[in-house]
């Protein structure tokens, strides 16, 4: 193909095929049962290779409700914060399983959603996550329902419930802790149960993750209770399989080296700049040289760290960015009006293909 121009998102199939045959692997043996977050990764490009390992889709809105029925085609659950009137008239059409985030939306849309299997967010008031802005049991919290009458009174609507009270979890012993005081405090309420969601936020493909062990405690938990468990990966998906590929355009000196990159953590990698983490270089390698790379946004703090790198970045110089799909390219923004990264994919024989680019007209269409 022609010579990419940079910046853009470059996805690997064969990277996002070793976190697919895991969850594959997670279904076989626990039967749980995988829908793909879409808050998380929506680049649909790639469903094609995904809906062969995964069971369908899970949404937080009727946008992404409506892109799993498009283009992923499998089971579609339906979840909101928030639906409004429209939002239910459409997602109907879409879902397969509609699930409330309170009991007030549930009552008032039930009889909207006839025919779909109705499900309802609990909050069990325990959770695992680095960041209080991301913790779905913080002080306050609006995710999802507390009180156990309210979910006894509501039970005979529902066919499931879904716990989703995890970010980022990679401590198995946690989550094993967390399931048994599901059970124990909602245990005679999920017998009365079709399914559960355990949500997403596990972090079960990541290397020397206890698989069999993992796997025999969703086993047991479907057993006991009689339900069909399902898990909601959203970068358990498609961690490490994407990069960020940029080229330096400036490198200038204030007591450090800086390269300027004609990319940006504002508009290209928001997370990185609302959690205040710092992503890791693909490329370069590590080394001696210490360097500033930043983005070329006028936002002061539209930088992606400083590193340690084989050799001093000069123009032209390529720099890739890693793990750049989960909550990235579902983020990315047109501040400052930078050109858009296109979205590149190598395919499973290696061939790239450019699937999107952007232009000025898509800048223009974005605003009014």
């Amino acid at each position: 193909m022609k010579h990419l121009t940079t910046p853009y998102y470059l996805i690997d199939e064969n990277r996002l095929l070793k976190n697919l045959r895991i969850i594959r692997q997670v279904r076989e043996r626990s039967g749980a049962k995988s829908v793909l977050a879409l808050k998380c990764f929506s680049t649909w490009s790639t469903f094609a290779l995904m809906r062969e390992f995964l069971d369908g889709t899970t949404s937080s809105s009727l946008y992404e409700a409506r892109l799993g029925r498009e283009e992923f085609g499998k089971e579609v659950h339906a979840y909101s914060v928030g639906f409004s009137a429209s939002d239910i008239e459409a997602v109907k059409e879409f879902a397969d399983k509609a699930i409330f985030n309170s009991v007030s939306q549930l009552r008032r849309y039930q009889n909207e959603v006839r025919g779909l299997k109705l499900g309802l967010r609990v909050n069990p008031g325990i959770s695992y996550s680095h960041f209080d802005l991301a913790n779905p049991a913080r002080k306050y919290s609006r995710l999802g329902v507390t009180d156990a009458n309210e979910l006894a009174q509501v039970a005979p609507l529902l066919s499931g419930l879904m716990f989703h009270f995890n970010c980022e979890n990679d401590d198995f012993e946690n989550l094993s802790k967390a399931i048994d005081h599901i059970g124990l405090n909602h245990g005679s309420l999920l017998e009365k149960m079709e399914w559960v969601s355990l949500g997403g936020g596990l972090f079960f493909t990541r290397n020397g993750y206890p698989l069999d062990r993992f796997c025999e405690k969703l086993k047991h938990f479907a057993d006991l209770f009689g339900v069909q468990v399902y898990l909601e990966p959203g970068e358990a998906a498609i961690t490490d399989s994407a990069e960020l590929v940029t080229t330096v355009l400036d490198v200038l000196h204030n007591e450090i080296d800086i390269a300027i990159v004609d990319a940006s953590v504002e508009a290209h990698m928001l997370d990185h700049l609302i959690y205040r983490t710092t992503p890791r270089i693909a490329s370069p390698e590590s080394g001696p040289h210490r360097m500033m790379i930043a983005g070329r946004t006028c936002l002061a703090g539209d930088v992606f760290g400083e590193y340690g790198l084989n050799a001093r970045l000069e123009v032209g110089d390529e720099v890739r960015i890693a793990d750049a799909a989960g909550y990235t390219m579902v983020k990315k923004n047109w501040f400052n009006g930078l050109p858009m990264p296109s979205i590149v994919v190598r395919r499973l024989d290696g061939a790239l293909e450019q699937v999107r680019q952007f232009d000025y007209q898509d800048f223009k269409r974005s605003l009014s």
